[in-house]
């Protein structure tokens, strides 16, 4: 069976497909209850994951290392979440963190701005349409600037996508059948292949949850049960921090072995999530 993830902007009738397209399929629907399951799981303040998931960045800069700690909890649990298939996760990110798995079907959901502005309206009836319209193409931006500083990938570009649905001469109820359709094709069908890579992504965030909150700018990789840890250490003390992350990578569920990749303090270059 199929992952499905769509990504929208406010107001684009993206949640109504998203949850019509997971009744119809019988698959579960998620979206803000994976924030709920990473923050009880890691013990992190709900409205800081939200945050790192919804903000602007320069919210997120406010945290120290917040955009890469939150952004790994919510990594392994949207993973965890996706492990035995049959999903629909409307929200961001979503087609980012799941990458190289052949089995995804990613979305995106687009609206006619006027649209948009009638359903702002009808939740806050206190703005006039300009307010209404500058509201909404704020959100579209900060959301716009969110994926480009944290995976470097504009959204709004379809290559992203394997499907791209406007809902405006198609109603939701044309966009469900359509993902239903292409849910049921063979070629996002789960294989060995694409479950084994499924399984390699989410063994690689469960251990870079694990290993951030201690050496936040540690990056991970994982192929059957190897897992690969780059992290940033102070050399000086490199034999007993080695062997500390070492440890703490192998006492995860899952992880037969690990190598580790020790980089100087002044040659580490920050990048985005795993």
């Amino acid at each position: 069976m199929a992952i499905i993830t769509i990504s929208r902007g406010s107001y684009s009738k993206g949640r109504e497909t998203a949850e019509k397209v997971a009744a119809a399929l019988g698959y579960d629907c998620i979206s803000r209850e994976v924030l709920v399951e990473a923050s009880e799981h890691f013990n992190i303040p709900e409205i800081k994951l939200e945050r790192a998931l919804h903000d602007a960045p320069s919210i997120l800069q406010r945290f120290t290392y917040g955009k890469e700690r939150y952004l790994s909890y919510i990594s392994a649990a949207i993973l965890e979440r996706v492990q035995g298939d049959n999903v629909v996760y409307h929200g961001l990110a979503g087609h980012f963190l799941l990458q190289g798995v052949a089995h995804v079907l990613k979305v995106r959901i687009l609206a006619e701005l006027e649209d948009r502005v009638i359903l702002e309206l009808e939740r806050d009836p206190k703005l006039d349409r300009k307010e209404a319209a500058v509201r909404i193409r704020k959100d579209d931006e900060e959301r716009r600037q969110w994926s480009l500083r944290l995976f470097g990938e504009d959204p709004w570009n379809p290559g992203l996508y394997d499907l791209v649905l406007h809902i405006h001469k198609l109603n939701v109820q044309n966009a469900v059948d359509i993902i239903c359709h292409a849910a049921r094709l063979e070629q996002f069908q789960a294989s060995r292949a694409s479950q084994a890579a499924l399984d390699d992504l989410f063994l690689a965030a469960r251990v870079r949850a694990q290993l951030i909150g201690d050496y936040p700018m540690v990056r991970t990789q994982a192929a059957d049960g190897v897992v690969t840890v780059d992290a940033r250490i102070n050399m000086t003390n490199e034999p007993f921090l080695a062997d500390k992350i070492r440890q703490a990578a192998l006492a995860v569920s899952g992880v037969k072995d690990v190598h580790l990749h020790a980089r100087p303090v002044t040659a580490y270059v920050q990048s985005g999530p795993s």
